[in-house]
């Protein structure tokens, strides 16, 4: 079993930035993908930002260009950064963890993008 614990959602203004973390905890396998995933209001779970144990990184074009993705594996950690954030981006922020074929998710963390 992976835990996953998420921080550093809020309120930001449009243009503004936040950055992400989620820290992992259990039983953690040296290869899996990490990243993020989001919920808006009345629309579907969709994928942000995910990494690879060889770095592979895979962005959805919505946030290509503005979010990064990195990650601390001393740490067991994923970060992601947000920047010039839009309106659109308002969502519930998913932390996800596939490894062994199985994929575990954080309870999620509000980000809110509004002036």
């Amino acid at each position: 079993q992976v835990h996953l614990v998420e921080s550093g959602g809020g309120l930001v203004q449009p243009g503004g930035s936040l950055r992400l973390s989620c820290a992992a905890s259990g039983s953690i396998n040296k290869w899996y993908v990490f990243g993020w995933y989001r919920q808006a209001p009345g629309k579907q779970r969709e994928l942000a930002a995910t990494i690879t144990t060889r770095s592979i990184t895979n962005y959805s074009d919505s946030v290509k260009g503005r979010f990064t993705i990195s990650r601390d594996n001393a740490k067991n950690t994923v970060y992601l950064q947000m920047n010039s954030l839009k309106p659109e981006d308002t969502a519930v922020y998913y932390c996800m963890r596939t490894q062994v074929e199985n994929t575990y998710w954080g309870q999620g963390t509000q980000v809110t993008v509004s002036s």
